[in-house]
């Protein structure tokens, strides 16, 4: 009888282990899919991230503490294929996008947030942001 007890006890505890496994596991698990994407950091309460355009991240941070045009790159760009309709007439494939090599302008900001936080690099292809890195503590202006 004695040994059916502590079978028993053991098997609860195991199932305590299991389930607080379980709910520790959940709790990490939310909070990487929650957490900011590594390529983005705030400015103020808004976020900035890749994918942006420069008009954008200048109207969220203002303007940055230097400016360099970097250069020139071929990249892939996509552009949305458009059809010439006919009143009464229908297509039956719908427009897709085609990719096609072109040259942008390759620009980098940078951010200087002040002594307490680190400065950020910022990278945009064609206007758009593709990078954002951090360099290190900012500085007093």
């Amino acid at each position: 009888m004695h040994a059916i007890i502590q079978l028993v006890r053991l098997n609860i505890d195991m199932q305590l282990r299991i389930q607080k496994f379980i709910v520790i596991g959940s709790v990490f698990a939310a909070t990487l899919l929650l957490s900011e994407p590594a390529a983005a950091f705030r400015c103020g309460s808004k976020l900035v991230k890749e994918g942006m355009h420069e008009l954008e991240v200048v109207n969220i941070c203002g303007q940055p503490s230097s400016v360099r045009h970097l250069g020139y790159a071929v990249r892939n760009v996509d552009i949305r294929a458009q059809r010439l309709t006919v009143p009464g007439w229908t297509i039956s494939r719908s427009p897709g996008y085609h990719s096609y090599p072109a040259e942008v302008m390759v620009t980098e900001y940078v951010y200087n947030l002040g002594p307490q936080k680190f400065m950020r690099r910022l990278v945009f292809e064609g206007g758009l942001l593709v990078m954002v890195e951090t360099i290190g503590r900012g500085y007093r202006d």
